[in-house]
């Protein structure tokens, strides 16, 4: 019987809202669809987040046996991966993570179907979103953590189509002051979960107290 952890789905929760950041992705799917039917961005937006849930779903089944055989331990890439989060943490408190993927999207722009690259990899499916799903996972081995990541983590897949689809709609609402706001608060409680996880990672090697 599978029992769940409520701090962990919440953890969990926050850590996968926080680095796929549904809410910012609006903008940068808008011009990355210039002139498509609202029928054909429909369509574009469930791909991508079919094509990045499938990716995110291997690594969180299989991401820790590859890291076991290529002789990188648990503590040691939560340390690592601790560390990447809060770069990217800096790079959404300070606006350098919009002005990338705004810069992705540019260079991707003579595409016609951009639901696989840019959009499922790397702006959904990206460094952050793997590295997550994986610490995740390794803080609760066995299927009670895969079963919870992933679901939370297609719950945020799931946000995150509907905000491309409502794109238009939440542009508007929201503006550009609204949407930098949103991503720097969400920057901020990410700096604090990556500080976690590396605390966490240091703890196993008795360099930090454990979690208490």
């Amino acid at each position: 019987m599978i029992t769940f952890d409520t701090a962990y789905m919440i953890t969990a929760f926050a850590t996968m809202v926080v680095i796929i950041d549904p809410f910012a992705i609006g903008p940068m799917f808008l011009a990355l669809t210039p002139g498509m039917t609202a029928r054909q961005r429909r369509r574009i937006a469930w791909r991508s987040v079919f094509i990045a849930g499938l990716l995110l779903l291997v690594f969180a089944a299989f991401g820790e046996a590859v890291l076991g055989f290529i002789g990188i331990s648990m503590p040691a890439f939560r340390v690592a991966g601790g560390i990447l989060l809060f770069l990217t943490a800096l790079d959404m408190l300070f606006d350098r993570r919009t002005k990338r993927r705004e810069g992705q999207a540019e260079a991707d722009d003579d595409h016609d179907d951009p639901s696989v690259f840019p959009l499922a990899i790397p702006l959904i499916a990206g460094p952050g979103s793997i590295a997550s799903v994986i610490l995740l996972t390794g803080e609760k081995p066995g299927i009670e953590g895969l079963v919870t990541v992933m679901t939370i983590t297609f719950g945020v897949l799931i946000i995150m189509g509907l905000t491309m689809q409502a794109s238009g709609y939440l542009e508007r609402v929201l503006g550009k002051v609204g949407i930098n706001v949103i991503t720097r608060l969400l920057g901020m409680l990410l700096a604090a979960l990556s500080v976690q996880f590396v605390l966490d990672g240091l703890s196993a090697f008795g360099f930090a107290p454990g979690p208490g």
